[in-house]
């Protein structure tokens, strides 16, 4: 297990296997970048041909390994590219101590001395580094050597400063937390359907060390109970009966209540719409903004931030058999609405739609859902890019600025004027339909639909992250293949932002 330290420091006389510095683009040629200057005046004069040799040129996601000769303490110097010298943001940061992480191997303990002057800087480089070197080997039989550190040592200059190490502390936890929701995203769906995905959440739970989270299971006969319709409807055609997960932590002190919701969809065929083949493979991701919400209560708790979380966390398996959901069919929701089924592979939808009615209940003063909602969000977006949705320009602004603060991009998106009529016109048998009869407008009708589940007066945000929950490619950044565990590190953010604007 890997132990990570913040202290102040000489990078060129710090003692470690491998030291990381980061570059920059100025000018003509490329520099140290803050927090490796001392490396290079080690160097001095045949630093700058050292990176030309090596064809360095200081852009974004660029790595070399350098052999020091003797040169500094440490006998391997990591050099990696942060951009430009006046865009070195956190996000910088944050991406090349990730890319740095897959670098670095067979060593036993690493020093990070990229630009690190303040808590945010600080928080960018921990953050960046565990998540860039996270792995998922629970299936593989053989998982080869642990090449993981001993130790990595954050070197900063601001070290002893309250607000950093209280940065660093955060990093750790969140980090923790994204990696989690990787470990649910990247579990087959054989492994993790409802039923062992909520005891899985109930012993994460349980497993806290700090913050005291509640977990409370709907059964299919609680959800019958409480005429949860939706996801009742979307589980009726698996095995592997549906589930819903209440998780509820309240410090002493809180002030602001923030509601989750999170789409659980286990595993998701597409129903009788069954999907094309191909389209299947990556399915196991659909519980994405679950996993998500989930950890993210969990991190909120082990923070020990004062503001009320309550998470409603629907769980269904979607899929083909003689039981299940035929289009044509009309649904009643928690809330007494009902629904005309459409199209059976728009089912995210349906179990966010009771678990929106419910959170709506309890009037939090803010109910953020997260989703693996639409193709249609994906296509416009791309899959770095969450859509974002709200209730109002001042909750879609909030959102966003948390995840800029964090390096997650949202981008703003409509839901206008005729998509809450088509929601309620298009069935002739039912109050609502649940799926959009046009070619166009995926999104922003998924949108509409959800908010018709959402009490009049509720301040609401919806993060379709279709795109960006799955990484169907390589790694970049700080982020690898497969679960990202987008969302968690906005969410903590924005409880962070009402804790603090509430007291």
């Amino acid at each position: 297990m890997t132990t990570y330290t913040l202290r102040k420091g000489s990078p060129a006389k710090t003692r470690t296997d491998a030291l990381v510095i980061g570059v920059v683009s100025a000018g003509k040629g490329v520099v140290a970048a803050s927090g490796g200057e001392d490396v290079a005046s080690a160097y001095g004069r045949k630093f700058g041909p050292l990176l030309a040799t090596l064809g360095i040129t200081g852009k974004r996601g660029e790595v070399a390994r350098i052999p020091t000769g003797g040169t500094l303490k440490s006998p391997l110097l990591v050099v990696v590219g942060l951009g430009p010298a006046d865009k070195v943001d956190p996000d910088a940061v944050r991406r090349a101590a990730g890319a740095a992480a897959r670098t670095v191997t067979n060593a036993a303990t690493v020093a990070l001395a990229l630009p690190a002057d303040d808590a945010a800087h600080v928080r960018a480089a921990t953050e960046g580094y565990l998540l860039g070197g996270y792995t998922f080997t629970t299936y593989k039989s053989s998982k080869g050597d642990d090449d993981t550190p001993g130790e990595v040592v954050v070197l900063s200059p601001a070290a002893r400063a309250a607000a950093t190490q209280e940065a660093f502390e955060t990093a750790q936890v969140v980090a923790a937390a994204v990696a989690r929701t990787r470990d649910w995203v990247n579990t087959p769906a054989g492994d993790l359907a409802p039923p062992a995905f909520a005891d899985a959440v109930v012993d994460a739970a349980k497993a806290k060390r700090k913050g005291k989270v509640t977990a409370t299971v709907l059964d299919e006969k609680a959800l019958a109970d409480e005429q949860c319709g939706g996801i009742l409807g979307v589980g009726q055609g698996s095995a592997n009966p549906p589930r819903l997960v209440r998780l509820h932590y309240k410090p002493r002190g809180a002030h602001a209540h923030l509601g989750l919701v999170g789409k659980g969809i286990t595993y998701d065929s597409g129903g009788l719409t069954i999907k094309p083949g191909p389209s299947m493979v990556t399915m196991k991701s659909d519980m994405a903004g679950a996993a998500a919400v989930v950890s993210a209560t969990l991190a909120v708790a082990e923070l020990g931030l004062p503001v009320e979380v309550t998470a409603w966390v629907p769980m269904a398996e979607n899929m083909v058999s003689g039981t299940a959901t035929r289009p044509g069919d009309v649904l009643t929701m928690h809330d007494g609405q009902t629904v005309e089924v459409l199209n059976t592979d728009a089912e995210g939808r349906l179990v966010l739609a009771d678990a929106l009615s419910m959170a709506g209940d309890a009037k939090p003063d803010l109910v953020v859902d997260v989703a693996t909602l639409t193709g249609a969000c994906e296509t416009a977006l791309g899959d770095r890019v969450s859509g974002l949705f709200g209730s109002s320009d001042a909750v879609v602004a909030r959102v966003r600025e948390a995840g800029a603060r964090v390096g997650e991009t949202h981008w703003p998106m409509p839901i206008s004027d005729e998509m809450p009529v088509k929601v309620r016109t298009y069935s002739t048998v039912a109050d609502l339909m649940q799926h959009n009869v046009d070619l166009y407008g995926g999104a922003s009708y998924a949108a509409a639909f959800l908010q018709a589940f959402v009490p009049e007066g509720q301040a609401w945000a919806h993060v379709d992250i279709a795109g960006p929950g799955f990484n169907k490619r390589g790694a970049y950044g700080h982020v690898t293949a497969g679960g990202t565990g987008v969302t968690v590190a906005t969410l903590v953010e924005l409880a962070r932002e009402m804790a603090e604007t509430s007291a």
